[in-house]
């Protein structure tokens, strides 16, 4: 079934010329197919619930997170103004591919324009590098906290905390510029069908009558280095916090600072896990269904914007004291 429609669609979308030459040969094609969940279309609708309902609880979550962070002078902090960058990037990324998503999936509109692909990408991996570069400063906010709690507010001043932001945002776009950037150099003369929900890096590429190792190998690359350096900042920052926290006299003044790190700790673990199981399925799961693939691929993305505002909610006093203010004074 799956051949018949790349034969049709192909045919259609892309006409090309053969002018005394078997072969076919076009380069940046106007636009390209998106299959959503092949092997798994006539449960789209189905599938579109959860995927519409954890997108509008993400929504709803970080839009209250920076809500209550502007409204609330004593949270106009490091950690929390981490925490709306955290907001503003799980925003953008779920963004970034639910509303393509689930007009696949409602209204079966499954054409997409080449630069706009390449746009989605770009974003993809700009705000997943971004998202991991925001969790290495809120380590390094955790450790200054607790391992020099007097020079907090003298080493993160608002200077210093633009300074940190300002590199996480420039890291993550200068990185992930060159993947669209090799991706539309390359001759497309296969197909246009990406079997994939959005335009994925690998997918899209996959589909060049090219050597694509290139644009393989610095994807990869930048994956690995950039979770294997941000996790090995976050594990060094957390081995200090812990000998401090463990170095604490009582055991009840060790819970309550280590209580402090439990919703970064809850955060990074809802990102990072999601994006290990999905980067293995991908890479090495050959016999995994490629409906599975694609799920998980989905669910990484999804995942931790629909959580990270619920543990923050859930894990933090004053948001909480702040949400309760605003529905107590709303019920008055």
């Amino acid at each position: 079934m799956l051949q018949k429609y790349t034969y049709l669609k192909v045919g259609h979308i892309l006409p090309y010329s053969m002018s005394g030459s078997n072969t076919t040969d076009f380069t940046n094609p106007s636009t390209f197919i998106l299959l959503g969940i092949p092997g798994l279309e006539r449960a789209h609708v189905w599938i579109s619930i959860p995927f519409c309902a954890m997108y509008a609880i993400a929504l709803l979550g970080n839009f209250t997170i920076l809500f209550i962070v502007k409204m609330e002078p004593s949270l106009h902090g490091p950690m929390y103004y981490f925490l709306c960058m955290l907001a503003i990037n799980d925003l953008v990324l779920s963004t970034s591919i639910l509303p393509k998503m689930l007009s696949i999936f409602w209204f079966n509109s499954r054409e997409i324009y080449f630069s706009a692909c390449l746009t989605q990408m770009y974003f993809i991996h700009c705000f997943s590098v971004m998202e991991s570069g925001i969790f290495v400063a809120m380590a390094f906010d955790r450790y200054v906290a607790i391992c020099d709690p007097l020079r907090h507010s003298t080493i993160l001043t608002n200077p210093v905390v633009a300074k940190i932001g300002l590199a996480v945002v420039l890291r993550g776009s200068m990185l992930s510029l060159p993947c669209p950037l090799l991706a539309r150099q390359w001759p497309y003369c296969r197909t246009n069908i990406i079997p994939h929900s959005y335009c994925e890096h690998i997918a899209v590429v996959k589909l060049a009558c090219a050597d694509i190792r290139v644009s393989s190998y610095y994807s990869l690359s930048v994956a690995f280095l950039v979770t294997a350096l941000d996790v090995f900042f976050i594990t060094m920052s957390y081995i200090q916090i812990l000998r401090a926290i463990f170095s604490l006299p009582t055991k009840d003044s060790q819970l309550k600072t280590f209580g402090t790190c439990g919703s970064h700790l809850c955060a990074i673990l809802a990102f990072y896990i999601p994006d290990l199981f999905s980067s293995l399925t991908h890479r090495f799961g050959h016999n995994v269904p490629l409906h599975f693939q694609i799920l998980s691929a989905n669910v990484y993305l999804l995942v931790p914007p629909l959580l990270h505002p619920i543990i923050y909610g859930v894990r933090t006093k004053e948001i909480q004291d702040r949400l309760l203010q605003l529905f107590t004074h709303k019920g008055t």
